[in-house]
């Protein structure tokens, strides 16, 4: 009998609920204590129109922000998962991850985005991080705006992500750009038999179903705004209109 989870495991671990949302905190606003403020009222926002996991990232904040923003959002929702995305830092992320109760942490890039002769030393580090962290890792393979320097395919670096993580995000070109349904496809293709995938940019409540046949799950910033940009608000409206979609896939499995 095995007595080791696999990612799988691991993923339904944290994620009872099939196709999971996570909604991102992208710490908008005018320094620290609107930063904060935004922070929290989005976070409400979020878990009470049903997300399965929110994220902290310093999309427009600093390393401060993040843990300003981790303090308040952790007291507020202590039964909301935790996400958090440190843009840049890693290790700091898994630092914070250790501190506070984190579900899993973000890396844009896990594989592919380092010259072969760098990429020894992430992998050791990355897996001396895992190691010693409870929390989960999602790894970005070609993700957007990520540079490719490995030489190696698509599918080789798919290949080390999946050793080097619990879960593999797959994007488009940009943030809010829908990821083609082919690049999904061809990731699940990859990857081995039945580990997580996540779509990391361009759902919404319209291409929902398509987007999430093949993936796992969803993460999701740009719709949820008021202005369906990153630079927005979460509204209310929209939360409820991407869970109605997601429900609806959810039921059709």
């Amino acid at each position: 009998m095995n007595q080791h989870p696999t990612a799988l495991d691991r993923w339904r671990g944290l994620f009872p609920t099939p196709k999971p949302v996570l909604a991102m905190l992208h710490l908008g606003g005018d320094g620290p204590a609107e930063k904060v403020a935004r922070a929290r009222a989005e976070a409400s926002i979020l878990a009470d129109g049903g997300v399965d996991a929110v994220i902290v990232e310093n999309y427009f904040g600093d390393s401060d922000d993040v843990r300003r923003a981790l303090e308040a959002v952790c007291a507020d929702a202590p039964t909301t998962v935790i996400g958090l995305n440190v843009l840049r830092d890693h290790e700091l992320a898994f630092a914070l991850a250790e501190e506070f109760p984190v579900g899993f942490v973000q890396l844009d890039s896990v594989a592919g985005h380092l010259e072969p002769a760098d990429d020894d030393e992430y992998a050791a580090r990355l897996a001396e991080r895992r190691s010693s962290s409870r929390a989960l890792v999602l790894g970005g393979v070609r993700f957007k705006y990520q540079p490719v320097r490995s030489g190696r395919t698509e599918a080789e670096d798919l290949a080390l992500g999946a050793q080097r993580s619990d879960a593999i995000v797959v994007t488009g070109d940009g943030t809010g750009m829908e990821t083609a349904v082919s690049k999904i496809e061809r990731f699940r293709a990859a990857l081995p038999s039945g580990f997580p995938l996540v779509v990391g940019a361009g759902v919404t409540d319209a291409n929902a179903a398509e987007q999430l046949r093949s993936a796992d799950g969803a993460i999701v910033g740009s719709f949820l705004k008021d202005t369906y940009r990153d630079t927005g608000v979460v509204d209310a409206a929209h939360v409820a209109r991407l869970m109605d979609a997601v429900a609806a896939v959810r039921s059709a499995r």
